[in-house]
């Protein structure tokens, strides 16, 4: 028995030495990918770059481009479709598959072909000395969140891409021009989205469970109120969604007015009731009456919103890899500072297809970190959570508050875990609440003994029930570790993303000044 006992932990000391060895293997092929693609990128932007004075500076600006795209889709993608992960309705492949072609046709069909470069008005252009310095500040600010979010990916904290770039244009705008330079009451708004995103995201993610819970997973007969509420919620879904994608994701295709989005969402919203209801009627047939079959009638509609999130955050946050990349191009083109300009196409390319290759490489650590390792997530929740993220950045626009997309998803994720931990202590307290309450008095037939007996053996049974929710809290519901780590990648972003641009900065214009 002890040869065996020895001879186990040997085969378990191998496999995992096994399973590391694999690991670094992978590890160390997606970097000599993610090379690779730079040197790809360099060439491109060459051919791309070879008529234009100052080409090199061009050149240089279009490998940081590419590489900060590598890092947003490394780090931010995970977001859209985590969930669906998580919830086992997208395996990890179909998720990818899923995200690069709707990440790249987002990022091609509707990706605004006017940016801000200024990063959304953090620093003042007129401020800028000169344009080289201009250049440098962007050069800097780029270069200076692309190797922040590497790091954020590395130690598998999903940070906010926007806050990253801002952050890196505000320090390298103050190490180039003081802190004049900086439109601080942009600042504060951003500040306060810190706090803004992540606990509205959390609150309605809870509230959308909470009433698939009482609507439908509470109930008796689960399947038939399932057949009642699924097609609700799906056309709730697909209203905002189309809402979401007219507000934020097809700007470049077309802008309607806020009544002609109206408008639409409710036609959406009427259309896909009428259209899901038989379907769900159908799919419920057979279903066994327990939460998991129920559970299963969200994921379609799971997998459309992973698509449709995907989709809307190409069209937008392609723009963090390559507003500035743009507004280099155009400065060095121009020989000055423009407020706004218009996205190169080759520029646009980068980005798109840098993002995609950025997923496929890196994008596996992050989608399991938000689909799997904070909480639990079945298909109802990822459902939920999906939703959630659509509804608040509507509601944040509508408001005209400055949210991060990263916040609200992982938010949402926090906020369906509590309402778990939540619903399992109200649970607890419920059983011991029954342990307390005063048994039955001896009847003509029952003996006080046994009576006492019955009510002891019902008091272990429990505590016992009590001990199996505590231990299932610990383990399953809200791991405190990612919290800590998010939470804290969130609140140094900025701050972190300003040094290294300043400290950047300050070496670009050394080595200017040298030559």
């Amino acid at each position: 028995m002890a040869a065996k006992t020895v001879l186990d932990r040997d085969l378990k000391k191998f496999s995992r030495l096994e399973k590391a060895a694999n690991a670094a293997s992978q590890t160390s092929l997606a970097l000599g990918l993610g090379f690779v693609f730079l040197l790809l990128v360099l060439g491109f932007v060459v051919f791309q770059a070879g008529g234009i004075q100052g080409n090199m500076i061009i050149i240089a600006a279009g490998v940081i481009g590419g590489y900060m795209a590598l890092n947003i889709g490394a780090n931010d993608v995970a977001n859209n479709v985590g969930p669906a992960v998580g919830s086992k309705a997208l395996t990890i492949v179909g998720a990818l598959a899923i995200a690069i072609v709707f990440e790249t046709a987002g990022a091609v069909l509707a990706g605004g072909d006017v940016v801000k470069t200024i990063s959304k008005g953090i620093v003042y252009p007129d401020a800028m000395p000169d344009t080289d310095t201009f250049i440098w500040v962007m050069m800097a600010a780029l270069l200076a969140a692309a190797l922040w979010i590497n790091l954020a990916t590395y130690i598998g904290a999903p940070v906010s891409t926007t806050h990253s770039i801002v952050g890196g244009v505000m320090g390298a705008g103050i190490a180039a021009a003081g802190l004049s330079a900086v439109n601080w009451s942009t600042f504060t708004a951003i500040a306060a989205s810190w706090v803004i995103s992540p606990l509205l995201g959390g609150l309605i993610a809870a509230g959308f469970l909470a009433a698939i819970k009482y609507l439908i997973i509470f109930k008796d007969d689960k399947v038939e109120a399932a057949r009642k509420w699924v097609p609700v919620f799906v056309s709730i879904m697909a209203a905002f969604f189309s809402v979401y994608l007219l507000m934020k994701g097809l700007k470049r295709v077309w802008t309607p007015d806020g009544q002609t989005i109206a408008a639409i969402g409710v036609a959406v919203l009427v259309i896909t009731y009428l259209a899901v209801r038989p379907l769900v009627a159908r799919a419920s047939r057979g279903l066994e009456n327990r939460r998991r079959s129920v559970s299963n009638l969200f994921t379609i509609p799971l997998i459309c919103a992973a698509a449709l999130l995907s989709f809307a955050h190409g069209a937008n946050d392609v723009a963090n890899a390559i507003g500035p990349l743009a507004a280099i191009v155009s400065a060095v083109a121009t020989g000055g500072i423009a407020a706004e300009v218009v996205f190169p196409a080759w520029v646009l390319f980068v980005g798109a297809l840098g993002i995609s290759t950025g997923l496929l490489l890196y994008g596996p650590k992050l989608i399991r970190t938000v689909g799997e390792k904070i909480t639990k997530l079945d298909r109802a929740r990822a459902f939920a959570v999906a939703l959630s993220a659509a509804i608040t950045v509507i509601v944040a626009s509508a408001l005209g508050l400055p949210v991060s997309s990263t916040h609200i998803a992982i938010g949402a994720v926090f906020g369906v875990g509590f309402f778990r931990e939540f619903l399992v202590q109200r649970r607890k307290n419920h059983r011991l609440a029954l342990a307390d309450e005063p048994g039955a008095q001896p009847g003509p037939k029952t003996s006080a003994a046994e009576i006492t007996g019955a009510a002891e053996a019902g008091m272990v049974l429990i505590k016992k029930d009590a001990k199996k929710l505590k231990k299932a809290r610990k383990r399953k519901l809200v791991r405190r570790r990612y919290v800590t780590t998010i939470i804290a990648a969130w609140l140094v972003t900025v701050p972190a993303a300003a040094l290294l641009s300043a400290m950047i900065f300050f070496t670009l214009r050394g080595m200017l000044l040298q030559t």
